[in-house]
Formats: structure tokens, C-alpha cells, sequence
């Protein structure tokens, strides 16, 4: 898997993740439930925790695909892809990870597990950005 092909999947997989909770609230509209029943900031209680979750997940992405994006596209500007192929397709492995621990549940576990895979994905930041710089 090439960096690019990294940063396309890693759009994908945000992409999917806002796809499968607007189609959960496209079943619950059509099932009579009103359409402003989903205020921003504010998670309905009835809502299965599944998909309250996969909303936080999908605001994790949102969080770190902006600068997994600058690193691609700069080292692909830079012309110095292979600086950072080998690395790259880790950050996605590791945020599908972190989303499917995060799908699983929120118990102490799984949050230090999360944290865990958010970790290697901050550590592949630093040090693709340290072979880009250097």
C-alpha cells in the first residue's frame, strides 16, 4: 500500500463511518422519528450506544485525517513519497483499529486500548514528519 493509497483509505473509512450513522438515522426518519431529532452537540438518549459511538469515532477521524493529509500531500509535493511509504500505511491500520475498539465499547479496557492505537498514529506523525524535515 502506497502513502496516497494509505490517506485514501483513511478518508474512506471516515466516509463509512458517517455513512452507516446516516443511514441509522435515515431508518429511524423514515420510521416516523422527526428529523431534527439529531441537534448538533447533542446525542439523543434513545439512540443505540453503537451508534453514539460510532459518531465519537468518526469525530476521531475528523480529528487526525487533516494531518495525515499535510503529511501525504506535502511529501508528495516534496517528491519524497518513499520517505514515508513504509510508515504511512501503519496510521491507517492503526485508526481502523482504534474505531473497532471504540465500536466495541467504552470500559477502561477498551479506552486504554484505543488510547494505545491513538498513540501509534501520533508516534508515525512525529516520525514521518521528522524524515520529511530532515
Amino acid at each position: 500500500m502506497t502513502a496516497l493509497q494509505a490517506l485514501l483509505g483513511f478518508a474512506a473509512w471516515t466516509v463509512l463511518l458517517i455513512a452507516c450513522v446516516f443511514l441509522y438515522r435515515g431508518v429511524k426518519f423514515l420510521g416516523g422519528t422527526p428529523i431534527n431529532h439529531w441537534p448538533r452537540q447533542a446525542k439523543p438518549a434513545d439512540d443505540m450506544a453503537l451508534v453514539r459511538r460510532m459518531e465519537d469515532a468518526h469525530a476521531n477521524c475528523l480529528e487526525n485525517l487533516p494531518v495525515f493529509a499535510v503529511i501525504v500531500l506535502v511529501a508528495a509535493a516534496m517528491g519524497r513519497l518513499d520517505a514515508i511509504a513504509a510508515l504511512a500505511p501503519f496510521v491507517l491500520y492503526a485508526r481502523v483499529g482504534q474505531t473497532m475498539v471504540h465500536l466495541l465499547g467504552v470500559g477502561k479496557t477498551h479506552v486504554l486500548v484505543r488510547a494505545t492505537f491513538w498513540s501509534v498514529q501520533l508516534g508515525l506523525f512525529i516520525w514521518m514528519l521528522a524524515k520529511l524535515l530532515a
